[in-house]
């Protein structure tokens, strides 16, 4: 059966002079095993993620859209998956059947690029900007609906209320409506399911035109939402300089520091509206 997303722990709380037990909500983080299956072959095993339990089929699909091993709807199969959820502290697995094979040479991106490597790193942000679909030059989003985003997202992370220990990412539509929120003790990883969602929904060919992220703006986190095609990715802290580069060259407006109703614009500003 799927596991819990929070489980209930004794603390001890410390408070002035006095500590006394209690208990809180904590969140829950399990192993995941991602394999893929495709016609004539074996299942492959792709890669394993310390996850918050809850959404493993889009958490796959989505890995598999933003590693580029997969286009969208069209390369799963029927019926697309196999689980095997055992139980709590051992490796949770699923398994995603394909319609077609992948290029496993596409499995030898390099993972580490960091801005602190600066061949890795312009090395990736070739392979992907070549793997990537052109994102497009519109729509215009206007500032006030970029900055009242963080509200809206928050609105939606009954996790984080909970227990204060997740990340989150909201895909908005130009107007700043909520599309979808997924929650996770990786930021990656919400980013994957939501861009999953999008899959399973067969909604690629018209992304969201905003992702916002709860933390930094990583490389990593733009290539993603570079690989859905949406076109403006927005975070409450700092990008790094990498993320910054590879935004730039895929044609995609980065927005950091967005809270308290402010922001500042480090790629393509041009689809800032007013």
């Amino acid at each position: 059966m799927p596991l819990p997303a929070a489980h209930r722990v004794p603390v001890v709380v410390r408070r002035d002079e006095t500590t006394r037990p209690d208990e809180e909500w904590v969140v829950a983080e399990e192993p995941l095993q991602i394999l893929t299956e495709a016609p004539g072959r074996e299942p492959l095993r792709l890669a394993v993620t310390m996850r918050t339990p809850g959404h493993e089929r889009e958490l796959a699909v989505g890995f598999l859209l933003t590693e580029g091993l997969i286009r969208g709807l069209v390369d799963l199969a029927k019926p697309t998956f196999r689980e095997l959820l055992p139980g709590v502290g051992r490796h949770n697995e699923i398994t995603v059947r394909l319609a077609r094979d992948f290029d496993h040479g596409a499995l030898q991106r390099n993972f580490l690029a960091t801005s602190s490597c600066g061949v890795c790193g312009k090395a990736s942000i070739d392979q992907i900007e070549r793997a990537t679909p052109a994102i497009a030059r519109g729509p215009a989003v206007a500032a006030r609906a970029i900055a009242a985003l963080p509200a809206r997202l928050r609105d939606a992370q009954p996790l984080f209320e909970q227990t204060g220990g997740l990340h989150a990412v909201g895909l908005f539509d130009a107007a700043g409506e909520l599309v979808v929120a997924r929650e996770d003790v990786g930021r990656h990883n919400a980013m994957d399911e939501a861009i999953g969602r999008l899959v399973l929904d067969d909604a690629l060919g018209a992304p969201p035109a905003i992702a916002l992220v709860s933390g930094r703006a990583s490389f990593e986190l733009v290539q993603k939402a570079a690989m859905a095609a949406i076109p403006v990715l927005c975070a409450v802290s700092a990008p790094s300089s990498l993320a910054i580069r590879a935004a730039e060259r895929f044609g995609m407006t980065l927005v950091g520091f967005l809270r308290d109703r402010r922001f500042t614009v480090y790629a393509h500003p041009e689809r800032v509206a007013g």
